[in-house]
């Protein structure tokens, strides 16, 4: 019987073991790199270990450290989490030769999954149908995807649309690939622009039971990452349905599975399936399984390590539950830095518990800084309801209602993707959300910003706005600019007669305090919540969210940035460099990569003409904005 668990993870998954382990009575251990040292996971621990050092290699990547740090901490099993060394076969087989309990899969069905390459070998094997490519691909088989063979989570991924892309896309990977997960091997296989992502979730204990817990539609993507996660898939036909669960548990009986695993299929246009992968270990998206069927994935984890057995009925499905991913990046799906200042979900009914109802699984609370070594992710919001398209309104509606504040998010990305006409009718496919794109401007900035200027006179006439005169007079005058850069100047003046501001009228004034402003405009009545951090200022409404930042009065002068200047978008490592100063580039031409939160980014020229700078160097590290390389326009 398992009494102390080390989770050799961080953040949410920590966190969402840690959770069950209270309500069975386990104690609890956790890991953590510096940067990590007062993280949610480690206040909520029994017990924690330091890793010392930042970096992943140094830290959650080290098989010796962890093994030790379970043994110091009396802990009697690990579980892995997601991500790090939880597909690790020989972190596996260390943490057993300790006399440790591993949470997890036997070691020989990580290694036979662990390379791409051997499980499509061994599916094909068995009878799964797997997508192959040829092993000297021509102009008839584009597009391809280069796949790392060790790796998951997009890393290591590129498409391939013409063959002279081919050998620059294969070095990338590679080199992408030694990084993440210490192999280099990449493969091609056939790429299915509109194909759906379609996953079925195994669980199997050590007595011959597996089940097939339905499946999960994981089709939304970027970077070709999941983003949007549903079960069950819709659109399906029972047939197929029953054809994909047969193919999955094929799969886990062929390695000898046991425990919590997925079998990843892409199910192409032409209504065939594919076997992609099998993950050895608990999926990100595992809360909308658990949403509905009733069950808790890493209690029964718990349940098969310490051989337990499974009931030969397993449990039906329930309703339809749907997952968003909340990142820290911008609406280029770029991954952003800084701190968070608050993260709220109005109507959350469960926090990394089963739930039929509104779920929050978060690895951060108000106050943590999210850092360039780690995935951006902030958390998962999870919505059920008895029909999908009360599952999604749900979802839609409690994103748009959250309160984010401190760092740019995908929230306006997801509501825009929850609310898609494709998607209400399940029109889906990997490449649905590139097609969406990114949501317009903030159409109601001006009155956010007309909003966070009562607040502010409040604030210092003692809860009287200023600019109240019984006479006319020159008006008051703020200004901000929202996350797009769009500057917006605020007029006003409070007169006898009531609030009259410049480009908004029938406009009036019902009150204003620090953190509370009500406007009636046209007979509709609204109330502004607004928090300010320094320069920053998040107004919250129910026309939705908008980020200000307060623009200097006096603004230096000196300070510009010269035309063609490519400035760091994030801050990370520079990998390496493909131009020099002197080369005549063109409009997209890849110039550095940088490596930041566990991915490679590349730098392109904004334009052709001649880069005349480049100011980094490969290992060089940059903070957000740092000039990189000028580009001089011209032809």
């Amino acid at each position: 019987m398992i009494t102390t668990l080390l989770v050799a993870n961080r953040g949410e998954i920590a966190r969402r073991v840690f959770r069950t382990c209270r309500q069975l009575g386990i104690a609890t251990v956790a890991v953590h790199s510096d940067p990590d040292a007062d993280a949610p996971h480690v206040r909520e621990a029994d017990t924690a270990v330091r890793l010392p050092g930042a970096a992943p290699a140094d830290t959650y990547l080290r098989t010796d450290l962890i093994v030790r740090a379970a043994l110091e901490a009396g802990a009697d099993a690990v579980h892995p989490g997601y991500g790090f060394l939880s597909e690790n076969a020989e972190f596996a087989e260390a943490v057993l030769a300790a006399g440790l309990v591993w949470v997890g899969p036997p070691p020989a069905a990580i290694a036979a999954m662990g390379s791409k390459t051997e499980a499509k070998r061994l599916m094909a094997a068995a009878g799964v149908p797997v997508l192959t490519a040829p092993a000297e691909p021509t102009e008839t088989d584009l597009p391809l995807l280069v796949k790392a063979a060790a790796g998951g989570g997009g890393r290591g991924m590129r498409v391939v649309r013409e063959l002279a892309e081919l050998p620059g896309a294969l070095a990338s990977a590679r080199a992408e690939a030694a990084k993440a997960f210490g192999s280099d091997e990449v493969f091609c296989e056939p790429y299915l622009p509109t194909g759906r992502h379609v996953e079925v979730q195994l669980m199997a204990d050590t007595h011959g039971t597996v089940w097939a817990l339905g499946e999960r539609d994981c089709s939304l993507q970027r970077r070709h990452q999941k983003v949007i996660e549903e079960a069950p898939a819709p659109g399906l036909d029972e047939a197929l349905r029953a054809e994909l669960h047969r193919a999955a548990v094929a799969a886990a009986r062929a390695i000898g599975y046991t425990g919590a695993g997925t079998a990843e299929f892409l199910l192409g246009p032409d209504g065939r399936f594919h076997f992609l992968e099998m993950n050895t270990r608990l999926q990100v998206e595992h809360p909308v399984t658990e949403a509905v069927t009733g069950l808790d994935l890493v209690a029964l984890q718990l349940h098969v390590a310490e051989g337990g057995r499974l009931p030969d009925r397993q449990p039906e499905i329930h309703g339809h539950a749907v997952e968003a991913r909340l990142y820290a990046e911008d609406q280029h799906w770029q991954p952003q830095t800084g701190t968070l200042h608050l993260l709220e979900i109005p109507g959350t009914e469960a926090e990394f518990t089963p739930s039929q109802g509104l779920r929050l699984d978060s690895g951060v609370d108000a106050g943590s800084t999210v850092g360039i070594h780690y995935d951006a992710m902030l958390a998962k919001v999870i919505a059920w309801a008895p029909t999908r398209a009360a599952a999604v309104r749900r979802l839609a509606d409690a994103l748009t209602k959250a309160r984010i504040h401190g760092l740019t998010t995908n929230r306006p990305e997801l509501i825009a993707a929850l609310r898609h006409p494709a998607f209400l009718t399940a029109e889906l496919h990997t490449g649905l959300l590139a097609e969406i794109g990114a949501p317009g401007p903030v159409k109601h900035a001006p009155q956010s910003a007309l909003a966070a200027a009562l607040a502010d006179s409040a604030t210092r006439r003692g809860g009287v706005p200023s600019g109240w005169r019984n006479l006319p007079s020159q008006p008051q005058i703020k200004r901000y600019r929202d996350s797009e850069g769009t500057e917006h100047e605020v007029r006003y003046r409070l007169t006898r007669d009531g609030l009259v501001a410049e480009g908004h009228p029938g406009t009036e004034l019902l009150a204003a305090t620090a953190e509370r402003v009500t406007l009636r405009t046209d007979g509709l009545t609204r109330t502004f919540q607004l928090a300010c951090y320094g320069n920053l200022v998040h107004v919250d409404s129910p026309l939705g969210a908008v980020a200000l930042t307060v623009v200097d009065r006096f603004p230096d002068p000196t300070v510009h940035t010269d035309p063609g200047a490519l400035l760091a978008p994030m801050p990370g490592t520079v990998v390496r460099t493909a131009a020099a100063p002197g080369d005549t580039v063109t409009a997209g031409q890849p110039l550095l990569w940088l490596e930041a939160m566990k991915m490679e980014h590349k730098v392109c020229a904004p334009a052709d003409g001649l880069l005349t700078e480049l100011r980094v160097a490969p290992g060089q590290q940059v903070d957000l904005g740092t000039l990189l390389a000028v580009v001089q326009p011209g032809p």
